[in-house]
């Protein structure tokens, strides 16, 4: 059984579960998200799937998504 680790290559992770919840208008150039059996979410770019993922556990991923919510990466935007 593989180890689940961040950058391993997001194929060991299988194809199947990912999506693509922040798309927009960009040609589908976009980060996938794949939420694992242990709770753990995985990202990868679309435009390299077999690539690095990145994991985050739980409460990793929660931070993230709420602090996004509330603005807190908003400088990490151009302009």
């Amino acid at each position: 059984m593989t180890t689940i680790r961040n950058g391993m290559p997001a194929t060991d992770l299988g194809p199947t579960g990912w999506q693509k919840p922040w798309s927009g208008p960009n040609g589908g150039s976009c980060v996938e998200a794949k939420r694992l059996a242990d709770g753990r979410v995985a990202l990868r770019q679309s435009t390299d799937p077999a690539g690095p993922a990145l994991v985050f556990d739980a409460d990793e991923i929660r931070a993230f998504i709420d602090g996004a919510k509330a603005g807190k990466a908003d400088g990490l935007l151009s302009g």
